[in-house]
């Protein structure tokens, strides 16, 4: 859908909706050996973080397809499990996934190690880079400086051309790198618009709330180490669950007790590791215990994934230890404590009985769309006339506030630019804010809604 809106002298809009259905674009597959920093330049083409990164190899499993735009060309963007020859075990599929990505894509970005330069893996590789007969664009990573950029000749000797010097996790010649890519997409692309991967969930909460029990009783066996002592899970942990008929990559991680920069040692470096997995999933599950008052963890763990911007819904877990009296009282203090994300779809469970657990895919896909969801600029506009002229911002300094253009500038998460013509209260944005909701939805997201007031044009002229 592309949405044109055009500004008119008398403060009205005029709007045109081109509807441009998605046919097949190309499939582009970020292939090497493990740690080479391909999900870090997957995350650099995207602009977010969507494939985990962490410096060890075999973060990533399968192959996860991303939906991908530069210079107006929609492609599809794989990311894929590090390639070893002589892998065996669960990295012997992790390779065959790399192998048929490498197959079944239209432009291949093989990555490697600039500052280790060509080795037997990377060597393996070619040899079936060149059997698929794709255009493969050699990228060597890591080359941070000008000088380490010199230092990429080695890698002539693949044989596969020019290796381009990239620093996928500083941006340098990123988008000279893209460009290269969309030279080499083909007339025809074989590619579908491929529906993404396994959806990353994030399960939070302070420790001992039941999130390893949790993720256990998802998966209908013992992922996760449960003991009754707080703290035992202390790196995130990656598991591909079904619930309710479909995959998640859900990632059980430590409890968060302090702000990191209180934490020290082991609980410091988990504290980072629970932050990096927050900001590395699109929604994160997180749980409170229902047979306790909500505590002030619990508020700080809602709060870090807020100011993330990812997806929520809550899960109340431990329901079976919740009787007629402590319902009553944890309903008070849901409407007194949790005010600031009432958004957030909300579940009843018990990681113990299993009771609702199947109810989580539900919510889970409520606020992933949520998260995702966009307004047309012409449908925003008109609803915010529409909206101030019923209740318009108070006068103040003998000015009356107004919005004089709006946009969605993004969504996952929403996100709104209002360009007013003064700066507006804190109290007025809360209620676009609640009107957004009520009107339009956006349940189980943050939503951002930035101001930029129109610069004063009574400025001193100075010769």
């Amino acid at each position: 859908m592309t949405d044109e809106a055009t500004w008119t002298d008398d403060d009205g809009w005029s709007e045109s909706d081109d509807v441009d259905e998605r046919g097949p674009v190309p499939t582009v597959a970020v292939v090497g050996r493990p740690n080479v920093g391909k999900s870090t330049l997957v995350n650099r083409i995207l602009g977010r973080r969507a494939a985990v990164v962490q410096d060890e190899p075999g973060v990533t499993r399968d192959r996860v397809a991303y939906d991908a735009e530069w210079a107006g060309r929609e492609f599809s963007l794989v990311d894929t499990g590090g390639w070893d020859p002589d892998a065996e075990g669960m990295a012997k599929s992790i390779a065959m996934q790399a192998e048929l990505a490498m197959r079944t894509a239209d432009v291949i970005v093989f990555v490697v190690d600039s500052r280790v330069g060509p080795t037997d893996a990377d060597e393996a590789a070619v040899r079936i880079l060149r059997s698929t007969r794709k255009p493969v664009i050699l990228v060597a990573n890591k080359a941070d400086s000008e000088r380490q950029e010199a230092e990429v000749h080695e890698l002539w000797s693949l044989g596969l051309g020019e290796p381009f010097p990239i620093s996928a996790l500083h941006g340098r010649n990123s988008g000279d790198l893209l460009d290269k890519i969309i030279w080499a997409f083909p007339e025809q692309p074989t590619g579908q618009l491929k529906e993404r991967g396994p959806r990353k969930v994030a399960l939070v909460g302070r420790p001992n709330v039941g999130k390893s029990s949790l993720l256990n009783r998802i998966a209908g066996e013992d992922r996760a180490v449960v003991d009754n002592v707080a703290g035992t899970t202390v790196d995130p942990v990656d598991s591909v669950v079904e619930i309710d008929g479909e995959d998640w990559i859900l990632v059980d991680t430590a409890g968060l007790r302090k702000r990191v920069k209180f934490a020290s040692g082991t609980e410091y470096y988990a504290s980072l590791r629970t932050e990096a997995a927050v900001e590395a999933a699109e929604v994160a599950l997180v749980m409170l215990d229902a047979s306790e008052p909500i505590s002030e963890q619990d508020q700080r763990v809602l709060t870090q994934v807020t100011e993330s911007g990812r997806a929520m819904v809550l899960a109340f877990n431990k329901w079976d230890l919740v009787d007629e009296d402590r319902r009553y009282y944890l309903e008070k203090e849901i409407d007194r404590e949790l005010g600031q994300v009432s958004w957030a779809p909300r579940v009843n469970v018990s990681a113990m009985t299993g009771r609702a657990v199947e109810k989580i895919a539900r919510s889970l896909r409520e606020a992933l769309e949520g998260w995702g969801q966009r307004i047309s600029t012409g449908e925003l506009n008109k609803w915010i006339s529409d909206l101030q002229a019923a209740t318009p911002h108070p006068v103040r300094a003998n000015k009356a506030p107004k919005v004089i253009y709006a946009t969605q500038a993004a969504a996952e998460p929403p996100r709104f630019i209002l360009f007013t013509n003064a700066p507006f209260e804190k109290q007025y944005l809360k209620f676009i804010q609640r009107k957004l909701r009520e009107d339009f939805g956006f349940v189980g997201t943050p939503i951002e809604l930035v101001v930029k007031p129109r610069e004063s044009r009574k400025k001193d002229k100075r010769k």
